[in-house]
């Protein structure tokens, strides 16, 4: 399944949204300039990564690592990807659902919504695997906390799929709390699988950071719940707080 758009309408102009975008792009268009798959490009991920066992060492005492140069690689490391599918997949679902996070909490509030979660989700991870010595990568935690938040705000709006099975492909409108949940069990499921795996002697795992979706998609949830907003529920549209009414796209 592939998305393709949401059917929720706004009021206000993403640019918050769209400058995390481009910020995220252009960082991945520097490490192109490096050289996919150079050594140079690993150095970067290695310094510029959140590398959990990096803590370890950072909070051990060791001289090697400090406390603050750690924790400044999980903001770095949210803006660094792997792959240009990485990259696209991420800042794709983040075009799709982010604009309305955004509507709803302000340009103000809004990044720091994300950060927080971004850095939460980074800390799961960490806590999750401590031992490992692969740098963890990918704005896909703090993206996961959008998604949370708008499966809590937005449940009955639609998510517009390309859905390939075979040689069959169609495109389906679904209720956006059944794309996200599914997301979501698949990101509980990969936990499970990872966290069997760390049990039985595997310490550096690598590939999708499990821990972090699931960090982070919780988050976002307990978030938008307490954060005051600019909009409520009207009848499956929205009313801003002026009390403009906002229908949904058609």
């Amino acid at each position: 399944m592939f998305p393709i758009r949401d059917d929720q309408p706004r009021t206000t102009f993403p640019w918050v949204n769209y400058c995390i975008i481009a910020a995220n792009v252009a960082a991945f268009g520097y490490e192109i300039s490096l050289g996919l798959h150079s050594r140079a490009l690993f150095d970067l991920w290695t310094r510029y990564g959140a590398v959990p066992h990096n803590f370890e060492l950072g909070f051990s005492g060791s001289s090697q690592i400090t406390i603050s140069g750690a924790l400044l690689t999980i903001l770095t490391s949210m803006f660094l990807h792997g792959s240009v599918l990485h990259v696209l997949g991420n800042v794709w679902v983040l075009w799709i659902f982010g604009d309305n996070i955004e509507d709803h909490l302000g340009h103000v509030v809004y990044p720091m919504f994300y950060f927080v979660c971004g850095i939460s989700a980074s800390m799961a991870q960490i806590y999750a695997n401590p031992g490992s010595e692969i740098p963890t990568i990918g704005a896909s935690g703090a993206i996961a906390g959008v998604m949370g938040a708008y499966l809590v705000r937005y449940p009955q709006a639609r998510v517009q799929l390309l859905v390939i099975f075979s040689m069959f492909a169609n495109v389906v409108w679904v209720s956006a709390w059944v794309v996200l949940a599914i997301w979501f069990g698949m990101q509980l499921l990969g936990t499970v699988w990872m966290q069997m795996l760390f049990g039985h002697g595997f310490k550096n795992l690598g590939g999708t950071a499990y821990w972090a979706h699931v960090g982070g998609f919780i988050l976002g949830m307990v978030l938008i719940k307490i954060l005051p907003g600019r909009t409520q529920y009207s009848y499956g549209g929205w009313l801003t707080k002026e009390g403009k009414e906002v229908l949904p796209k058609q």
